[in-house]
């Protein structure tokens, strides 16, 4: 997830193949907020820095429930809701 113009992303991709019969592909996908449920939020009434953050929180509560190991997934929530804290700080000024 991109989260503004700087950002960058390289992905670097491995496939280990032990046998000789097989047919292998591999895919990484990085995009941006989707706009369109930006519009939706939006229009509901909810500011679009609010909304921004819903989204990369949904996003991040994704990837976190698809860690198998729970005490991992639970190490990180703490730590993706102190990252979403910090940042919308440094975009509202606060301290």
């Amino acid at each position: 997830l991109l989260l503004s113009r700087d950002a960058e992303a390289d992905a670097k991709p491995e496939l280990e193949i032990y046998a000789d019969d097989v047919l292998c592909a591999h895919g990484a996908t990085v995009g941006e907020l989707d706009e369109t449920q930006l519009f939706y939020l939006t229009s509901r009434g909810i500011d679009r820095d609010t909304a921004r953050g819903m989204l990369i929180s949904a996003f991040l509560d994704d990837a976190i429930d698809s860690i198998s190991h729970p005490a991992l997934a639970a190490l990180l929530r703490p730590v993706t809701t102190a990252w979403m804290t910090a940042s919308n700080r440094a975009q509202t000024g606060d301290k």
